[in-house]
């Protein structure tokens, strides 16, 4: 009795956010072992689902870093890093979108569809919402670095995206985008995650990872920061508690910000329904991320 009583409550808690957020568009980043745990990557794609089953419109933004570089180690090519980013030639572009779209896109859609959505791939292969331009780093000497076929994100068409959304149909994107000047590239799903929920003036943007939200103290997996503002954010990456793959994360939660979204998430898909959690109940898991 008391479990089902339980359960009537969080139904109850949850009906004011199912409330809100009806008809509003939700961009849900999924990275780390969600993308590598088929057990995990189901449970969040459950929630998902449920979301746009109560009215609310997700669209996906998919990584796939680890399973890039074991396609590279299986096809015997030895990963070439640039200050922290791989270096891309035609090989590694084409084994890059192959991962992407083969592996993680089209089984992330297959298994919405078996949930009772419907979703649709969004890539270099099929039908592309992302542009973006060739990315230069630039060496402590001024010197330009090459990282060949990576891109910089310039735009999103988000009228394709939201006429899907107004369609019932949730986009699953994958990051691999188009040349301005033709060519493909491959750009950062953190970055692009944000450029789209920020095209999209999405309501919330998610980004789901293997970190349990932003911690004070690295070290502390009990530091956990339950909510930030830019300030804030601006004062730990400038100490350094921010970086690493935190930064991208944190940066494109400000992009999205910055162009009107409301707020912002991290938080940790290892945990059961962490993504109900942190949009339907008071407390939340991870860290939201205010202007």
């Amino acid at each position: 009795m008391q479990e089902a009583i339980a359960k009537a409550a969080a139904l109850i808690e949850a009906m004011g956010y199912i409330k809100k957020f009806r008809g509003k568009i939700v961009v849900v980043k999924l990275g780390g072992s969600v993308l590598d745990n088929p057990d995990l990557q189901k449970k969040i794609l459950t929630d998902i689902a449920f979301m746009a089953t109560v009215g609310i419109r997700p669209v996906i933004v998919h990584g796939g870093g680890k399973a890039i570089t074991r396609a590279m180690d299986n096809a015997g090519i030895e990963v070439q890093w640039v200050k922290g980013r791989r270096y891309t030639d035609k090989r590694t572009l084409a084994i890059a979108e192959h991962t992407l779209v083969n592996e993680i896109n089209i089984p992330i859609c297959e298994t919405l569809n078996e949930l009772g959505n419907t979703a649709t791939g969004m890539h270099t292969l099929g039908s592309c919402v992302l542009f973006a331009e060739p990315l230069r780093l630039e060496a402590e000497d001024g010197r330009k670095l090459d990282l060949g076929l990576v891109g910089k994100m310039t735009e999103v068409n988000g009228h394709i995206l939201k006429t899907l959304c107004e369609n019932g149909t949730i986009p699953v994107i994958a990051p691999v985008a188009q040349g301005k000047k033709g060519g493909k590239l491959n750009v950062n799903a953190d970055t692009a995650a944000g450029m789209v929920a920020a095209a999209l003036n999405a309501e919330k943007l998610v980004m789901v990872s293997d970190t349990h939200g932003v911690r004070s103290d690295i070290n502390d997996p009990d530091s956990r920061v339950s909510s930030l503002d830019e300030e804030k954010i601006k004062n730990m990456v400038e100490s350094e508690v921010i970086g690493g793959a935190m930064l991208p994360k944190i940066e494109a939660c400000v992009t999205a910000l910055d162009a009107g979204v409301k707020k912002a998430h991290i938080i940790d898909g290892r945990i059961g329904h962490s993504l109900l959690l942190e949009i339907y109940t008071d407390e939340g898991v991870g860290t939201q991320i205010l202007r």
